[in-house]
């Protein structure tokens, strides 16, 4: 009989994973959200708006560039779910900040584009082989303009690494662009959310789309937006969060929802966590939450099946705190 009762609950413990892998929400109503920290023994110095994504080859998150306070910065880092490591490459793109970078499931290389030196807008592409850990500079024959504070994600429809919005220096962007392994295309659809930068952008896998929220816009970015792949939606949630501008999310699978911490409200940051759940945002209430803060970096690693938080700017303090969302029962 023991055996066979240990034998149904690691079924059951599969079945959830496989739910959480599906997208499918498997907690139970008695579950509490926390963030929880974690001590890693090394980590990356003190820093902002860098780039930070999920690299399936390697199955590590990838941590590129930033400013801490000081420089602009060109070193790269990976977290294994433990602890991060410095990687050193042959070559490496230019010191900046602002950069963004995403996943592109057709070549398997992250994407990284644009930003900030401190002295002018970038507008530079670059890809990243977990394979091997090289950086390569691309020679696109067509770019998004030379901007900061884009955003980019993994078109849920074939993909493909996409860039939305940033800044020029002059004006707030509103184009969308796709990156074909050799070249950036820019889109087309019938819809388009306002101009803006500092946005962010998340794969809802529960329902296969990006959701857009917030940012930096001459024109009032507050208002949530989901990408298909095809054509922007403009989505009518009876609650939002206020509005906010570096900030970041990631989509949490046992919640069955992208999840959105922190950022920056007219000179004050945020510590707030918001789900969104596919039409509404939902305020949660975490036991323990990381300091307020923007700038800072927010991936799901499927290896722990976590969202990490990573660093960030909290008023005139740069962190290099790493958190992980959990659950208690």
């Amino acid at each position: 009989m023991n055996s066979l009762l240990r034998g149904a609950t690691v079924a059951v413990a599969l079945m959830f994973c496989a739910a959480a892998r599906a997208g499918i929400p498997d907690l139970d109503a008695a579950a509490t959200v926390t963030w929880v920290p974690l001590h890693p023994a090394s980590a990356p110095g003190p820093r902002m708006a860098f780039g930070m994504a999920y690299d399936p080859v390697s199955q590590r998150i990838v941590l590129f560039g930033g400013f801490d306070g000081t420089r602009y910065l060109d070193d790269t880092w990976i977290f294994d779910g433990t602890d991060w490591s410095r990687v050193t490459t042959a070559s490496a793109p230019p010191p900046r900040s602002g950069l963004a970078m995403a996943y592109d499931k057709t070549s398997r290389r992250l994407v990284m584009f644009g930003g900030f030196d401190g002295a002018g807008y970038l507008g530079d592409t670059w890809t990243w082989d977990g394979a091997n850990g090289t950086w390569t500079e691309m020679s696109p024959t067509r770019s998004p303009p030379a901007e900061t504070g884009p955003v980019m994600f993994t078109d849920p429809a074939n993909g493909r690494a996409v860039v939305f919005g940033g800044y020029d220096g002059m004006f707030y962007q509103l184009e969308t662009w796709r990156w074909n392994g050799s070249d950036w295309v820019k889109l087309h659809p019938a819809h388009t959310p306002s101009a803006r930068s500092a946005t962010i952008a998340a794969h809802d896998r529960r329902f296969d789309n990006v959701v857009v929220f917030g940012g930096l816009a001459q024109v009032n970015p507050y208002n949530t937006w989901s990408w298909d792949g095809v054509d922007w939606t403009l989505e009518s949630p009876a609650t939002q969060p206020p509005n906010r501008y570096s900030s970041a999310a990631a989509y949490e699978p046992h919640l069955g929802a992208v999840v959105l911490f922190g950022g920056g409200a007219g000179g004050t940051d945020l510590d707030d966590s918001w789900k969104w759940t596919g039409t509404d945002w939902v305020q949660m209430q975490p036991i323990n939450s990381p300091a307020a803060r923007e700038s800072y970096g927010l991936v799901y690693d499927p290896m722990i099946d976590r969202v990490i938080l990573f660093g960030g700017l909290r008023r005139n303090t740069l962190l290099n705190d790493t958190w992980k969302l959990g659950f208690q029962r």
